[in-house]
């Protein structure tokens, strides 16, 4: 078991249980990390009470709205971590949105504002975060998010999330090499497709897990359990020398030709 004791970790996107964030986050749990949960605010309050009553057990220390389409909400997140943590040393950073009618049809027809949503949401939120989390990551630290095959590769029905999911991963490289000297590092998780809230969202989901059953080496696709096991990896000491990079955890279907 990799021991993250002490360690303060904020982990964003959290929806259901099967989110992907919500592995992440029960397996840092588990390696004694002291969770930070937010979640979407809506004018109900249902996503609030939902994502509480799913993380109770994980006893996280702060619960927090945060819309990453709301500077104030933002900057109010890490205002709270700085006076109730005092320092930062993960971000876990799960988040992505697009119209579904920008999925799929001919990525010719995006509409400008369906365009700037997806990269607003699944991009340049990175970015904002990672800014934030910077100054409060006084000893080191961890930043990690999610990213997909369709980032480098055309994928059926994902379209405009291809480019963001591309933009994210080229953010990436970029933060690692800003945050570097600080000695913040800074990878993505490449995972198979996994039925989340997310990924209903893309046409033929249930049709593109069953051929990574068929075709991916390990024949099967991947558990929301395995991507938190290699977050939990890479935010520990054991990949104190890795950043910048892209962990494929997909089963190994990401090698394959066809």
């Amino acid at each position: 078991m990799l021991d993250l004791t002490g360690k303060n970790a904020l982990v964003t996107g959290i929806a259901n249980n099967r989110s992907i964030a919500w592995g992440i986050a029960q397996q840092l749990h588990k390696a004694g990390a002291n969770l930070g949960i937010t979640y979407l605010p809506d004018e109900k309050g249902k996503m609030e009470k939902k994502v509480a009553e799913l993380v109770e057990p994980l006893n996280p220390s702060l619960f927090l709205p945060c819309n990453v389409q709301n500077d104030e909400e933002i900057k109010s997140t890490f205002d709270t971590i700085s006076a109730k943590w005092g320092s930062l040393d993960i971000l876990i950073h799960c988040l992505a949105y697009a119209n579904k009618d920008d999925l799929s049809g001919d990525f010719s027809q995006t509409s400008r504002s369906g365009f700037n949503l997806a990269l607003e949401v699944s991009t340049y939120s990175l970015v904002q975060l990672a800014g934030y989390a910077k100054p409060l990551m006084t000893q080191g630290g961890s930043i990690v998010t999610l990213t997909y095959l369709g980032g480098v590769r055309a994928i059926p029905n994902y379209n405009v999330m291809g480019v963001a999911k591309a933009g994210l991963e080229a953010s990436v490289r970029y933060l690692a090499a800003e945050m570097g000297p600080q000695n913040i590092r800074v990878n993505a998780i490449s995972a198979g497709p996994i039925r989340t809230l997310a990924s209903s969202a893309v046409g033929g989901i249930l049709d593109m897990i069953h051929h990574v059953e068929q075709v991916a080496p390990l024949r099967r696709t991947v558990t929301q359990q395995e991507v938190g096991n290699a977050a939990t990896f890479l935010c520990s000491d054991l990949a104190s020398g890795i950043t910048g990079q892209v962990l494929y955890v997909d089963a190994g279907y990401e090698i394959m030709g066809m």
